[in-house]
């Protein structure tokens, strides 16, 4: 069974028996075009440092083959294994060095050495174990007689390799031309929201029409991490989005993240901007754009409830350490000891406030604004994560990817500092936690998504990987700086290239979405789920409630979402009485006692709401407590293979939970019934 491990590959120049060692560089591509750039069994830019003849141990049978190491990634080359020309990029033995979360020597069975980036290697080893950031294991045996200084050699090529400073920026991408770009016809495109005309064609999708596309960021000039575009309301000029968002942090002011059919708005921002002294034109500017044309708005801080990003780094490496098969937790403390790394508190909390701002959103027309700091990390799992509960669209696979691809990529969301690419103290994967958020939705509702687990594995194993920028970039516009995309945006950057491109030389920058050249048709068969009903439309049931369900807000009333309540405020700009909602505590802002009753108790609980109809169709309540948040265990426990026969280990306890698994999924796959069939009772 294939468990969702990839990244890129090349074969050893079969004319030479042994590359030269010492970073001999391979013919090194002239051309962008895909076919070429891996004619020559590198990546732009690729070296091979050194490599090994070796066993890949932890399999059954053991597979024999040669490690190389690069100045970019790490791969095993099983013997007689040839690269497949129709996924060229396709290989689960590969790791870029970014990946490699640690690595050790094994000398006998006794003598051990972790190697850090920099370290001196004491011994030659019999064995090296590479532990990947995304789970994953590989464990290599080198072969005697005569070749133990290559062992040496190749492992001590990966710890400098390793030790380089900025190999992030090493990875460049490949770019595809137009005329050498495979495409299937039948394949709908993932938009990448680069042009004016993605993002007029996104919001003729969602309906928005209230709604307008900014070029006010086109030259980036306003914030380097906001996209080229966005959306704001219609009757809002340019300048006056220009004055407003000077007074939020990092200029990311409020902007349309999506629009429900029902008639309210998700919108997202920053935090205020405390050192700022607005005029009033600048206030009203600011508060018409929250607003967005509604009686009724509410403002929620999303940090509040949710970890820190210090506390989502911390608990994601006490996972990867507890998952590794060498871990020293006694089998019968193992559920303790996963309780006790925090995680999936985290992602406890992150469905919970999800939850409750998708009631929000769902319960009346309003305007409901997303408020984060920064607004480049939780702002986008939320905002992600409530479109998933909320809209039947954003859960099938072209949704999905568009999804991601709106309000991470475009969005700003500094994946590489997230992830550990850039050697800042500003690490915590909150994409990684977004993606378990998502199975979790897949494990309680497996009949609502077109995606499979093996999909958001795919998805999981591809953030670090060398071939595209779209996870190894912090903005949009490094990505297309990267790209020579804005060549001709010379107040902001200055290009590389001395000849801004032509039409005729347009070049595309490789996608991740762009899964045919990595994965084979057999394997992204497996990225749809099978329980998944196309024809099973729940927005069709009930035509008639989705307006009467939805009421109108009161008329000008604000309102502070904090700890599970809503509370009132006075105004929606805190200049005139306190400096910022996220600066410092403000007495401009009420703290209500956190409420044990969900918010769709609290706004769907009053029959002046409701009436008969308990909730909107198509919404997804998630349950949060207790065991039904779960373990991924095909992501987190791959690096135990005895763990992956099946879902548990092959022991009588192990059969018995995986037979009352496979009972839950055909209980909840069960077909279900439409109101009439309740009616007929």
């Amino acid at each position: 069974m294939w468990w969702g491990g990839r990244g890129q590959s090349f074969n050893i120049a079969p004319q030479k028996e042994e590359p030269e060692m010492g970073g001999s560089r391979m013919p090194e591509p002239r051309s962008n075009q895909l076919g070429s750039c891996l004619a020559s069994g590198c990546l732009p830019g690729e070296q091979i440092l050194a490599w090994a003849p070796g066993v890949r141990k932890g399999l059954e049978p053991e597979l024999p083959g040669t490690l190389i190491c690069t100045n970019l990634r790490l791969t095993f080359q099983p013997r007689g294994w040839q690269r497949s020309q129709d996924t060229p990029l396709s290989s689960e033995y590969d790791f870029a060095l970014l990946n490699i979360g640690r690595l050790e020597a094994v000398n006998g069975p006794s003598r051990v050495q972790l190697l850090r980036p920099g370290s001196l290697l004491k011994f030659i080893p019999d064995e090296i174990l590479i532990h990947g950031r995304d789970f994953r294991l590989l464990r290599v045996g080198f072969e005697t007689g005569g070749l133990e200084p290559q062992a040496f050699q190749v492992t001590m090529a990966i710890v400098q390799a390793r030790a380089q400073s900025n190999q992030a920026q090493q990875y460049s991408g490949l770019t595809l031309s137009k005329p050498g770009q495979s495409s299937d016809p039948k394949k709908t495109p993932v938009p990448l929201l680069e042009t004016l005309e993605d993002w007029e064609a996104e919001r003729e999708k969602q309906g928005a029409r209230g709604w307008r596309v900014s070029t006010v960021n086109e030259r980036f000039d306003l914030a380097t991490s906001l996209p080229r575009y966005f959306w704001v309301p219609s009757r809002t000029l340019d300048s006056e989005v220009r004055r407003a968002f000077a007074h939020f942090h990092q200029g990311r002011g409020p902007r349309l993240s999506w629009h429900h059919p029902g008639g309210s708005d998700l919108l997202r921002c920053s935090g205020f901007y405390a050192a700022s002294d607005p005029s009033k034109e600048d206030i009203r500017a600011m508060e018409s754009m929250l607003q967005a044309g509604h009686s009724e708005v509410v403002l929620v801080d999303t940090t509040d409830e949710l970890p820190s990003l210090t506390d989502v780094q911390l608990a994601h490496l006490r996972l990867r350490a507890l998952c590794l098969p060498d871990s020293s937790v006694a089998e019968d403390k193992w559920l303790s000891a996963l309780e006790g790394t925090r995680w999936l508190d985290c992602v406890r909390s992150c469905l919970r406030k999800a939850s409750d701002i998708s009631v929000l959103v769902t319960s009346r027309v309003r305007a409901v604004v997303l408020q984060e700091r920064g607004d480049r990390d939780f702002n986008g799992l939320l905002s992600s994560l409530v479109q998933l509960l909320s809209a039947r669209e954003a859960r099938t696979l072209v949704g999905f990817q568009s999804l991601v691809q709106r309000e991470w990529v475009a969005a700003g969301h500094p994946f590489l500092t997230r992830l550990g690419g850039t050697g800042a103290n500003e690490e915590g994967p909150v994409f990684l936690l977004f993606l378990d958020c998502v199975w979790q939705l897949l494990q309680q509702f497996p009949a609502e998504f077109e995606f499979s687990e093996f999909f958001l594995l795919a998805l999981h194993d591809s953030v670090r990987v060398p071939d595209t920028l779209t996870f190894l970039r912090d903005t949009p516009w490094e990505r297309g700086k990267q790209s020579g995309q804005f060549n001709s945006y010379t107040q902001v950057y200055t290009p590389g290239h001395p000849q801004p491109p032509t039409e005729n030389s347009v070049h595309q920058q490789l996608s991740v979405w762009d899964w045919d050249l990595r994965y084979s048709s057999e394997q992204i068969l497996q990225f749809h789920n099978p329980a998944y009903d196309s024809e099973y439309c729940p927005d069709s049931w009930l035509p008639s409630q989705q307006s009467s369900c939805m009421v109108p807000g009161p008329p000008s009333s604000v309102w502070f979402f904090s700890r599970g309540v809503l509370a009132p405020l006075n105004q929606l700009c805190p200049w005139r009485d306190s400096p910022s909602l996220l600066a410092i505590s403000s007495r401009w802002l009420p703290r209500p006692a956190v409420s044990n009753e969900s918010l769709a108790d609290q706004e769907w609980g009053l029959p002046s709401h409701w009436g008969a109809c308990p909730l909107p169709p198509g919404l997804l309540l998630p349950g949060y407590l207790g065991p039904q948040i779960k373990l991924w265990r095909r992501c987190y426990l791959r690096g135990r293979p005895e763990v992956q026969m099946g879902l548990s280990a092959p022991t009588i306890t192990g059969l018995q939970d995986e037979l009352s698994h496979l009972q839950e999924l055909l209980r909840k796959w069960t077909p279900r019934r439409s109101p009439e069939d309740y009616s007929k009772k």
